[in-house]
């Protein structure tokens, strides 16, 4: 301790500068007894760090790669119908365009064809000579689009995805029924450079010549098809003269009814998809480092514990405690800033693995690069995560005399810290809510998950001091070896807040995921199929209704059928505000208004529904247009009674009143639509037929595709959707996301097991004593390990009970009141939750157990 002495102890020499030396010295003796503050804190920031430049890398590459992705510059979508000469004029004024009109469709095998799938669902595309105006198609045979799609023997040619030709057994050269038109199959797709511009897709890909399209007599009057309009600048200009352009375009057409995109938001769905899984990722990286923080003050209690001595001497020697506390602040900054680097290290090099691993499975490049915006959040939430979890235990040392320092293994140390540290402790922890919250794409979840997440860190404080009173009122037991282990869970300096607080928020987590995940399988595999009908015909023209009602009835007398006139249009203002300027009551609410929705009209109250709010309108009402809206979808965009919706249809903007609300059983996937309009709205509109086809009873799969094959040939312009296939895709979809968030939420187990290890590290000191003193006393090592297995065995119970418990509440909240479904407890997730609980607990108590037990208790006794 050179360079301090009592003469030069006193307030006004005792300076930051002279504590940074002072630590810096301590430190000279190496990092034991760190390694797993260390790791925590790396582990933390490292997954901070890594999520949210993956997300950037993501991110990147899509707006790199905009063009391609959106095949122009600019993208204007109709529905239903072509643009006018007028709007044409308008776009080819802009630069070069390029037409695609995408529908979903039936390809079907000849009609000789005898096998037992003769018909697939398929999303086509049709596209012009210019296409794509970025970017190429690449095929399997190596040929151009424009030769692999080309007119030969008067049969057009035709590219497909594999799995069409997987799924119809089809070989390039063989020729499928499109509509009443024939295609021959004359490639393979590689590779679509504007994919991703097309949303969730039901079935493979079938491209061809939009010169083949009349041929198939897929375009009906309401037909539900979409026109691309995809235009290339010339020059092509900045991203702020961009959307100076699409401005124009809007207000140039107002009345034109497209939606406009540029290359700067080239993909939408899939940016929100990695907005919100990134930041769920950045959510699970940062409950990490609160377990992390968790290890961080049980570490800096532990070393405390061993400098009592020299924390002693300095205030014999006159030290103040401020100077004690930034001595070993000093320390423990250091210390996190060594973590904070190991983390960033590897944040760094997570991009550039992650592009590595999914070069060929995304469909677009990953621009992995090193992003210090990215970096610099992680070092924050790690330096800031570092301080909220070391203030309490550093500020308790301050005013605490020598004399109750030494006694402070024996008292078990229930001082609070002053009122000073209590308060930057709490500032701390505020500080980083408030920035989890701010930077997150869903601020109302990102807030309700660090609630979530502080409750259970107080419940957990909590259920330890109640374990721990619990053991201490429980009677004498006869047993030793339990009597030992109910002693050892609530005396003073006890492990039991360590392990509970350690295990207790990742099994949270875990079982809270566990059970969302399996409640949404449930819904999908049992609920919904069980309400689900069967199929979904979809473009039933007018004129051909009654005749594929009939052919439905005669063909499935014994099934329920269901009929209703479909139009698409898309929300273009409510209440006189556009809805690019609207802002719904509720954070992330606003799906209703992206995209184009699927409207109906109806003179009665529609089944699956429900009248919440108002009154329905007369079977023969012909005043105003009024709409009934979906209560709930109301109620996130603060619509009430009386408000005016304003749709465009069919190229013309149609304003209606919201009559009444209804609840709508989404669940069933019945026919349900989130408006319904009064009969009157749509009078001589021309618009297709939706119709659905259920069983009471299961059918055998054979029964169904029997009456498949029956319809698509009887009606080749009908698009059929069978359910089972739809709920089986997204299913698959679920599942392989369930696996991807699993593998992330994985590491808050790791933290978990990390400040475990710690905690048993930090109780070795003690525990040693008390084996050898035990031992000596004549207890065998066999008696000395049963009474351990059953210390950790009662606390890792206690914690998986506590974790199934809140695991739970959280997966039904987030079930029944932000995804309205219903929630199932699953037996299978509480045993494996507690069998995690018990392993990790007994495993790692009993490997450090052994080795206390290999003591010689000679020096420990002298010692003593």
């Amino acid at each position: 301790m050179s360079g301090f002495v009592p003469g030069s102890a006193s307030r006004g020499h005792q300076t930051f500068p002279l504590a940074a030396r002072f630590a810096l010295r301590e430190l000279r003796g190496g990092l034991k007894g760190f390694y797993i503050f260390i790791a925590c804190i790396a582990l933390g920031v490292a997954a901070i760090a890594g999520v949210t430049s993956v997300s950037r890398a993501l991110t990147e590459g899509i707006s790199r790669e905009g063009q391609a992705i959106l095949g122009g510059d600019l993208a204007f979508r109709l529905i239903h119908r072509q643009a006018a000469p007028d709007q044409l004029a308008y776009l080819e004024d802009l630069g070069d365009i390029s037409r695609v009109a995408t529908m979903r469709a039936m390809a079907r095998l000849p009609e000789n064809a005898d096998r037992e799938g003769n018909q697939a669902l398929v999303e086509l595309k049709a596209v012009d000579a210019a296409y794509p105006l970025y970017g190429a198609v690449a095929l399997a045979g190596g040929r151009s689009l424009d030769e692999a799609l080309a007119q030969t023997d008067g049969i057009w040619g035709a590219v497909a995805d594999p799995a069409l030709l997987a799924r119809l057994d089809l070989a390039v050269g063989d020729t499928v029924s499109l509509g009443r038109g024939t295609v021959r199959i004359t490639d393979v797709i590689a590779s679509e450079p504007d994919k991703l511009a097309g949303g969730m897709e039901f079935g493979p890909r079938l491209m061809v010549s939009d010169a083949a399209l009349p041929g198939t007599d897929l375009v009906q009057p309401g037909s539900l098809v979409r026109w691309h309009y995809r235009v290339r600048l010339n020059p092509s200009p900045g991203l702020e003269a961009l959307e100076g352009i699409v401005e124009d375009a809007r207000s140039a057409r107002p009345d034109a009814g497209w939606r406009v995109r540029s290359r700067a938001n080239a993909s939408p769905g899939l940016q929100r998809s990695i907005d919100r899984f990134a930041q769920f990722l950045t959510l699970v990286g940062l409950t990490a480092l609160v377990v992390g923080g968790v290890g961080v003050a049980n570490a800096i209690r532990a070393y405390l514990e061993t400098k009592r001595e020299v924390i002693a001497s300095f205030k014999c020697m006159g030290a103040t405690g401020g100077f004690v506390f930034r001595i070993y602040l000093v320390q423990m900054i250091v210390l996190a800033l060594i973590g904070i680097a190991a983390g960033l290290v590897i944040g760094a090099l997570i991009p550039f693995a992650a592009a590595a691993a999914l070069d060929g499975v995304l469909p677009v490049a990953m621009a992995a690069n090193i992003y210090p915006t990215e970096l610099g959040l992680g070092l924050t939430y790690g330096l800031l995560t570092a301080l909220a979890f070391a203030l309490w235990p550093l500020g308790r040392a301050h005013d605490v005399p020598p004399t109750a320092l030494f006694r402070d293994i024996v008292t078990g140390g229930a001082k609070l810290p002053r009122k000073r540290y209590l308060l930057a402790t709490a500032v701390t922890v505020a500080l980083l809510a408030v920035i989890a919250v701010t930077l997150a794409h869903d601020k109302r979840m990102a807030g309700i998950y660090l609630a979530a997440a502080a409750g259970a860190f107080v419940l957990l404080v909590l259920v330890a001091r109640v374990i721990m009173h619990v053991a201490r009122r429980l009677p004498s037991m006869r047993s030793t070896e339990l009597r030992l282990a109910i002693a050892n869970i609530h005396r003073p300096g006890a492990l039991t807040p360590s392990v509970v607080l350690s295990l207790g928020l990742g099994l949270t987590l875990l079982v809270a995921l566990a059970l969302i995940d399996g409640n949404l399988r449930r819904e999908l595999t049992a609920t919904i199929a069980d309400k689900a009908p069967s199929f979904f015909f979809v473009d039933i023209q007018s004129q051909e209704r009654d005749a594929f009602e009939a052919l439905l009835a005669a063909e499935a007398p014994k099934a329920n059928l269901q009929s209703v006139p479909m139009l698409r249009g898309r929300i273009v203002s409510l209440n006189g505000i556009a809805s690019e300027d609207f802002v719904p009551a509720r954070d992330g609410s606003g799906w209703v208004l992206r995209g184009d929705r699927g409207i109906t009209y109806d003179a009665t109250l529609p089944e699956n529904s429900k009248l919440v709010e108002g009154a329905w309108w007369p079977e023969d009402y012909d005043g105003v247009p009024l709409v009934s809206f979906d209560a709930e979808a109301a109620t996130d965009l603060g619509l009430k009674i009386g408000d005016q919706v304003s749709v465009n249809v069919l190229g013309r903007d149609i304003t209606a009143e919201i009559a009444n609300l209804r609840d709508v059983e989404w669940q069933s996937l019945a026919i349900n639509f989130v408006m319904v309009f009064s009969p009157n709205t749509f009078a001589g509109a021309p618009h297709a037929h939706l119709m659905t086809l259920g069983w009471e009873d299961d059918v055998p799969v054979k029964q169904e595709l029997a009456l498949l094959k029956t319809v698509s040939n009887a009606y080749p312009t009908v698009t059929a959707v069978r359910v089972r296939d739809a709920i089986s895709q997204v299913n698959d979809l679920v599942a392989q996301l369930a696996w991807a968030i699993r593998g992330a939420s994985s590491i808050t187990l790791v933290a978990s097991v990390l400040v475990l290890a710690g905690a048993l590290a930090a109780g070795h000191r003690s525990r040693i004593y008390d084996a050898v003193i035990l031992k000596t006393l004549g207890a065998t090592r066999a008696r000395l390990i049963i009474a351990y297995a059953l210390e950790y065995a009662i606390l890792g119970l206690t914690t998986a009970v506590f974790a199934l418990f809140a695991g739970g509440l959280a997966a039904w909240y987030v079930i029944t009141r932000i995804m309205d479904g219903s929630f199932v407890l699953m037996p299978l997730t509480a045993a494996g939750a507690a069998l995690i609980a018990l392993v990790l607990t007994v495993g790692f108590g009993l490997i450090g157990t052994w080795r206390i037990l290999g003591e010689k208790p000679a020096p420990v006794l002298r010692n003593l």
